[in-house]
């Protein structure tokens, strides 16, 4: 009878031990997929912020010049040709693109919507790759030898136009007549479409012949914009300096920096901000893993205080309490690695599924100015999480490995 008892006994015993051990297990498989999850999520959200700035500044930057200058003068700039002959002198000035720019009301069919004219020559236009890449049922001759213009295919798909159609375009500017002051109008056929992919320039721009534009906005011998691409686009400043002291008449220069400053410090503060609050899910992963290891620690104190009175020295059991913890943190960092580059790998396919599902555009470009959700890995911010991730996983076991090393063999052993 006593036997029996006592064999009950440590059968109980045991079984508290395989169940203490089953919770602590999956308190460390819990860690590791929030280690995993927070991995992927960080590297996730830092590609996404890296590709939201990478399309920005190239379509933006396809559209637009690096720099340009304005004219204040009511003539604009009349010796443009010689002014851009000088600019295309300067250092790092790639092109230099005389312009004529205006805003205009563009009317088809009773529907009327605003937008902005920019008249420039045919070989201007082909020097932008972006914009020759994306044009549509047209090509550069055609633009060239007409008189017609290009609009952007959000308008034409919101005022319903195709190629062929004209429209009337009306400038603010007035035009005396015998009956008063009326503005000037003037109806144009559109010879094509272009697609930039970023949902203002789609609905808003219109490329005209330079010389059409001239004639429209009143510069018969002028343009009122002067547009110039630089080597490198993040080095503005150094040419700007130079173009203050080139040009002498009243012009007013502006960069792709100041003029879309808005754009890229808004990305610039969601991604700091989107790292700092998925940086929680990792730190909350890590103490997972010291909970667990604490929970272990005190599971195996028998163990512990053994090992020591066989002459297992301090550092032994600190090394293989840190060792288990640490294993926690690295697999979950790779696991989470792989994770997040093969989520960027499909993203597009995974962002078509989930609006199939749904039924809607999950993505919309009129909010976010792009038609696509676009990644771009950089590989130092991927090294720079990896290495938080290991860093916050490594020291989070270092505690309670501590205290495993320091446990006393008596006291643990006192009431075995």
């Amino acid at each position: 009878m006593l036997f029996g008892a006592v064999e009950r006994l440590m059968a109980l015993r045991y079984l508290r031990s395989r169940r203490q051990e089953g919770f602590i297990s999956v308190i460390a498989v819990f860690s590791l997929l929030g280690i995993a999850l927070g991995v992927a999520t960080l590297i996730i959200v830092m590609a996404v912020m890296n590709g939201f700035r990478v399309e920005l500044l190239d379509r933006i930057l396809g559209v637009n010049g690096h720099l340009t200058l304005h004219a204040s003068a009511p003539e604009g700039i009349t010796d443009y040709p010689s002014l851009s002959e000088r600019l295309r002198q300067l250092p790092n000035v790639q092109t230099v693109t005389p312009q004529v720019q205006g805003q205009v009301m563009v009317m088809a069919d009773g529907r009327a919507n605003g937008a902005l004219v920019r008249g420039v020559l045919a070989d201007a236009l082909a020097e932008r790759p972006k914009m020759i890449g994306e044009l549509k049922q047209t090509s550069i001759e055609e633009f060239a030898t007409g008189e017609g213009v290009l609009i952007g295919i959000g308008m034409s798909r919101s005022l319903g136009l195709n190629k062929g159609d004209r429209i009337t375009l009306i400038s603010p500017q007035m035009s005396r007549t015998a009956v008063g002051s009326i503005p000037r109008m003037k109806a144009y056929p559109i010879v094509g479409f272009f697609e930039v992919g970023m949902h203002e320039y789609d609905n808003s721009f219109i490329y005209m012949p330079l010389e059409q534009a001239q004639v429209f906005f009143r510069y018969p011998d002028g343009v009122n914009a002067v547009e110039i691409m630089v080597e490198n686009p993040d080095q503005v400043a150094r040419v700007r300096g130079a173009l203050n002291r080139e040009v002498t008449q009243a012009l007013r220069v502006t960069d792709w920096q100041s003029a879309n400053s808005s754009f890229f410090n808004a990305v610039q503060v969601e991604r700091n901000v989107m790292f700092l609050i998925l940086s929680l899910i990792i730190l909350v992963a890590a103490f997972n893993i010291l909970s667990g290891q604490y929970m272990l620690v005190k599971g195996k104190g028998r163990d512990i205080a053994i090992l020591r009175t066989m002459g297992a020295p301090r550092g032994l059991i600190l090394r293989v309490f840190f060792m288990s913890g640490a294993a926690i943190g690295l697999f979950g960092t790779l696991a989470g690695l792989g994770l997040g580059l093969l989520f960027i790998d499909n993203i597009q396919t995974l962002q078509g599924w989930v609006e199939k599902l749904s039924g809607t555009q999950v993505f919309n470009p009129q909010v976010y100015f792009l038609t696509r959700l676009p990644a771009v890995v950089d590989w130092n911010e991927v090294w720079q999480v990896v290495a938080m991730a290991l860093g916050i996983s490594f020291l989070a076991p270092l505690l309670p490995a501590w205290q495993a090393a320091r446990l006393d063999p008596v006291e643990a052993l006192r009431y075995e």
